[in-house]
């Protein structure tokens, strides 16, 4: 390879643009008047314009939080588009600094970078904007000789790396002045910067300011760790000028759906009809029924799933023109493994209008499980949706009569036409997203009061995943892989789901009626339950698929010799937990990415309660898999804990931690909920109540559910909902608030040691007091956590206290029975703590981690998450 000056980054800016580049989008209709289609296609292509190059001294660009110098080089302009400048490419002495605005963000950054602020050298940097950037920058700009050799080395680099921003600079360009109904804040100014930079440390790496995102600074690194490929968010959040000073003032929310347009309309009903051809085909035709949320846009995106294309896009019988692509770039929906849909309406859309919005479409998005079982999995979205919100939903399937087809809603009508069944599903309330299964089903009832329980299951399903051997652990026991060793041979014959098909059902009901009790009615008048290959769970609303391993009976998951929190998971609390999605999910769902730790957190503590009831010790086993699996360390010798806060959502996996969402949401967002639990408990306890109880905790849990009915939670709602009755027990430094467990474990990633030093037994009588010192070792200074204090008294450990332990050391007193004569801290473990001895070189390891696709329909992944 020939060498030239900056050849070493200039390469790798090249080798990851290849990488994150989409597949170009594919339009669905030829070129007409009002198309957008030629105007994207130049700026999918655009190069550097030859004449327009130039040398560049002490040039800045400033957009709030994101500060860029070109102190010394070169620049090349793109070729105009349609009377806009859109890009230029930088090369030369360069800096960007960034300030992150909380430790949060701060914490994340130095995750990836070992440092609190991004301030980097560049060597050279690709822009895209869609405002005047290029005219700012005109009086830094001088003559520059020799600009052949220039063009000729960045030229394609530039071309290739315009296809990352040509649909943002398409919506760009073609919508009006935004409007927003009244009461709502007014959209932002659409304003856009790109800059894809290669550092002097950091190597590769893109800045966003991006004023239609709901968080306008972004800062990410593609990475490849073995065959996987990652996008690294290093830090995202709201702009200077946007950001308030509450705890959830910087976090944005709203209806979820593809980036951009997120906020320009609403669905309030979905209406399929398809046609199911097993094993993988799906026809279908959808119309949605919309309502224009903010004018001005003329494009709107919608997510289906890259398996299925689509053939016409109709609004009220007029056709649309539309793109189509085969992959999205970046972390969320590269992942997730949903596509998007580009709806091109022939003026910009006015605000306060409804209509409906029509698609065909058809593809092999259906999954294979073999055995007779067919479901819509990893696969992604198989209807055009416009995001995760309550709607209604009319489903209308055609499929074979040998077949037996569940969706979510209550079935109204089933019908022979030809060798096909013709069903029909309603819901029977506003939901947040729709789904259906296909197997050839043995069947089996129960009944929770007014409510029919169904469960179905194909017979050969785990004789067709082969399910015979040993199954490692993953946090809470999610499995490494969907097939096990051959060394364990299941009883002779093989599994046989229909052997657990009622007594499931029956546990469902049983199980059903308990949560009803709990968090108030179940909305739905049925419940369907069905298999799902390997060893995840999906909930939907009315209908959850389940793991084929809780189909097991005891006596076969024994032959499997599952690990122990594997055998709790599967026989004991993963149905519980997707029931409890019902509520916490369906009922009311998630503000933004995140808030969505608490719908997991809650259905899976909820469904923890229940086991408590009859098995207290496999609680344990739970918790303490849980905390196993957050000590537990990569093969780069990192803690899982170390990824970040649970309010980080899908940032937790990255390359340093692929399995980070799953055990920072499922493990410690559990472990929070009990220890609010614990707290809530405790401060119960009264002369008359010595045990506490657990009163005024559910009934948080239950008005939670009530009051949010339809809507999304945020963080603030649910530290809300505790400090309205907190008691005085938990008010730290006399005030009536949680702040300090929020900021310290629901923000942090606090996983401390706890010590007990110095203790002192004085007095007599009544007047017996002990006093002593609490530390906590390796967490942060600023940490306050509430400790509970026992006394131990011959075999009996008797309940003294509670302390606010805050930093490093606090020293405390209580009073405490005669009979005392020694101190425990947290014996029945209420606090998050570390293990005593770390855990690594063992079956915790995580880098051989299996960890599953997520897609943007509910979704489940070790503990059967929604």
């Amino acid at each position: 390879m020939t060498s030239r000056p900056h050849a070493g980054p200039k390469l790798v800016l090249f080798l990851v643009a290849a990488l994150l580049v989409p597949t170009p989008l594919l339009a669905q209709s030829e070129s007409k008047p009002g198309s957008v289609l030629p105007l994207y296609r130049s700026l999918l292509s655009v190069g550097l314009d030859p004449q327009k190059i130039y040398k560049i001294r002490e040039a800045v660009i400033d957009r709030e939080d994101v500060h860029l110098w070109m102190n010394d080089g070169t620049i090349g302009f793109l070729q105009s588009v349609d009377g806009h400048i859109t890009g230029a490419f930088f090369e030369g002495d360069g800096e960007v600094l960034i300030r992150p605005p909380d430790r949060q963000e701060r914490a994340s950054l130095g995750l990836f970078t070992g440092e609190g602020v991004l301030e980097e050298k560049i060597s050279s940097a690709y822009l895209r904007f869609n405002d005047e950037t290029a005219a700012e920058l005109q009086p830094y700009l001088r003559p520059a000789e020799d600009t052949k050799d220039f063009f000729e080395h960045n030229d394609p680099i530039a071309r290739n790396l315009a296809q990352v921003d040509a649909m943002r600079l398409v919506i760009s360009f073609t919508s009006g002045p935004t409007t927003a109904a009244p009461g709502e804040l007014p959209p932002l100014p659409d304003r856009l910067l790109h800059a894809r930079v290669a550092g002097a440390r950091l190597g590769v790496f893109d800045i966003y300011f991006d004023t239609r995102n709901p968080e306008q600074i972004t800062v990410g690194q593609a990475s490849q760790k073995g065959e996987q490929t990652y996008y690294d968010l290093w830090m995202s959040f709201v702009m200077r000028s946007l950001r308030k000073e509450t705890i959830a003032g910087s976090r944005f929310h709203g209806p979820s759906g593809p980036t951009w347009t997120r906020d320009a309309m609403v669905v309030a009903k979905y209406t399929v009809d398809g046609k199911v051809t097993p094993p993988t085909d799906l026809a279908a035709e959808a119309t949605l029924e919309v309502a224009v949320r903010q004018g001005g846009l003329r494009i709107v995106m919608f997510e289906l799933s890259r398996y299925l294309r689509v053939s016409a896009v109709d609004v009220d019988g007029a056709r649309l023109e539309f793109l189509q692509n085969e992959a999205v770039p970046g972390s969320e929906l590269a992942r997730k493994g949903n596509d998007v849909v580009a709806v091109v309406f022939p003026e910009p859309l006015k605000l306060g209008a409804h209509f409906r919005l029509h698609f065909a479409y058809a593809g092999p998005v259906l999954s294979d499980a073999g055995g007779g079982l067919v479901y819509v999995g990893a696969r992604g979205t198989w209807y055009p949706n416009h995001g995760i919100a309550m709607a209604n939903y009319d489903l209308t399937f055609r499929y074979p009569q040998n077949w037996t087809l569940v969706a979510t809603g209550k079935q109204v009508s089933q019908e022979r036409e030809g060798g096909d069944f013709v069903g029909h599903w309603i819901t029977e309330r506003p939901i947040p997203i729709a789904g259906f299964n296909l197997g050839q089903y043995t069947e089996a009832t129960a009944q929770a009061g007014s409510v029919k329980v169904l469960d179905y299951a194909a017979r050969g399903v785990e004789r067709a995943m082969g399910m015979a051997g040993q199954v490692a652990s993953g946090p809470g026991g999610s499995a490494t892989s969907p097939t096990m060793s051959e060394a364990t041979v299941l009883p002779a014959g093989g599994p046989d789901p229909a052997l657990s098909l009622k007594p499931l059902a029956d546990s469902a009901a049983e199980t059903l009626t308990t949560l009803s009790q709990m968090l108030g009615p179940y909305q739905f008048s049925t419940l369907s339950l069905t298999q799902r290959p390997g060893m995840e769970s999906q909930g939907w609303p009315g209908l959850i698929f389940l793991s084929s391993y809780v189909y097991l009976t005891p006596e076969e998951r024994a032959a499997l010799k599952l690990p122990v929190g594997d055998n709790v998971l599967f026989g004991e609390v993963m149905m519980q937990h997707e029931l409890a999605h019902q509520w916490f999910g369906d009922q009311i769902s998630w503000a933004s990415y995140h808030e969505q730790w608490m719908m997991e957190a809650l259905a899976n503590y909820s469904a923890l309660l229940l086991l408590e009831r009859q098995k207290p010790s496999d609680v344990q086993i739970m918790l303490e898999t849980y905390r196993a699996f957050l000590a537990a360390k990569t093969k780069d010798g990192q803690p899982t804990v170390d990824a970040g806060p649970v309010t980080l959502g899908f940032r937790l996996s990255s390359s340093k931690f692929p399995a980070g969402y799953e055990i920072i949401t499922y493990g410690r967002g559990t472990w929070l909920i009990h220890m609010l639990r614990g707290m809530f408990r405790d401060a119960s306890r009264s002369a008359t109540n010595p045990e506490g109880d657990d009163t005024v905790f559910l009934a948080v849990l239950r008005n939670l559910v009530e009051r949010n009915q339809g809507k999304e939670l945020t963080n603030a709602d649910f530290e809300k909902a505790f400090e309205e009755v907190l008691p005085r027990p938990l008010w730290f430094e006399g005030h009536q608030s949680l702040d300090w467990f929020f900021d310290g474990w629901v923000n942090g990633t606090a996983f401390p040691e706890l010590e007990l030093k110095a203790v002192k037994f004085s007095g007599t009588g009544a007047a017996h007091s002990v006093s002593g010192t609490i530390r906590q070792l390796s967490a942060p200074q600023d940490l306050v956590t509430s400790v509970p204090v026992y006394g131990t008294a011959g075999a009996k450990q008797i309940y003294l206290g509670r302390v606010f332990a805050e930093g490093e050391t606090t020293q405390f007193t209580l009073r405490a029975p005669a009979q005392v004569t020694k101190l425990v801290l947290d014996p029945y473990g209420m606090v998050l703590t570390a293990p005593k001895e770390q855990i690594s070189n063992s079956p915790l390891v995580l880098g051989n981690w299996h960890v599953p696709n997520e897609h943007t329909g509910p979704t489940d992944s070790i503990l059967a998450s929604h």
